[in-house]
Formats: C-alpha cells, structure tokens, sequence
C-alpha cells in the first residue's frame, strides 16, 4: 500500500494544479495565457513540472481586488458590522411580507376550498332528490 502513496501523491498535486488553474481569472494568471497554463499542467503533469511551475510561476501570490488593494487591505479599510437577523429591521420586515403573503393565500385556498365543498353538496343534494320527470 505504501507503494502507491508518491503515485497518488503526484496525482493529487496535477489535479489539484489543474482544478486551480481553470477556476483562477485570467486577471490573476501570470507569465502566460491561462490556455497555455492548462496544456502546461497536463502535458508536463506526470513528472511534477506542469503542477509546480503553475505553483511557483503561473498563478498571482495574493488577489488584488478592483481598486488595485490586496483583501486584507480592503478588509482593514472598510469594516462592516454584523447584525443578527433578529435585529435587522430589513430581514424583520421581510419576514412580515411574507406572513402576509402565506395568510391570503391561505385564505384564497379556505375560500376555494369552502366553494368546492358547497357546489359538491349541491350536487349530491341534486343526486339524491333523483332526476324530475316531466309528464
């Protein structure tokens, strides 16, 4: 068993390369076309090269976000404050849009529902009185 672990190994850093590698903006690909990078990691993946000169080479250390600052720095430049749901005026008037959204169609279903019961009723009420004769 033991045998096999620098084979999965290899294999796990050529999919995890290749996975990073499709699923990283070509913003943040270095040196290369993104294309070029893909062929790169699975031409060269069996001998490590492809994985780790993507590692290394292909892909941007650190996410730069639109105004050109790494995330920690935009994190550290503009706090937001976390409200409990419970506490958030928006999330509270949703849920009572809601409410009021389930109780008239809860009341359309009973009004419906009451039609349906009489006009059943009519009809058994006409069933059992049987069909008039004319003479």
């Amino acid at each position: 068993m033991l045998r096999y672990l620098p084979f999965l190994l290899v294999l796990a850093l050529w999919i995890y390369a290749f996975i990073d590698c499709l699923n990283t903006p070509e913003s943040q690909v270095r040196g290369l076309p993104k294309v070029i990078w893909v062929l790169i990691i699975l031409l060269f993946g069996e001998v490590l090269v492809g994985p780790v000169a993507w590692l290394v080479a292909g892909r941007a250390r650190r996410p730069v976000t639109g105004d050109g600052s790494t995330p920690s720095e935009w994190h550290r430049n503009h706090r937001t404050t976390w409200v409990a749901p419970d506490d958030n005026p928006e999330f509270l008037r949703s849920l009572k849009d809601e409410n009021k959204q389930d109780e008239t169609r809860l009341k359309d279903w009973e009004a419906d529902l009451r039609r349906r019961e009489e006009e059943l009723r009519r009809k058994n009420r006409g069933a059992a009185d049987g069909p008039e004769e004319t003479p």
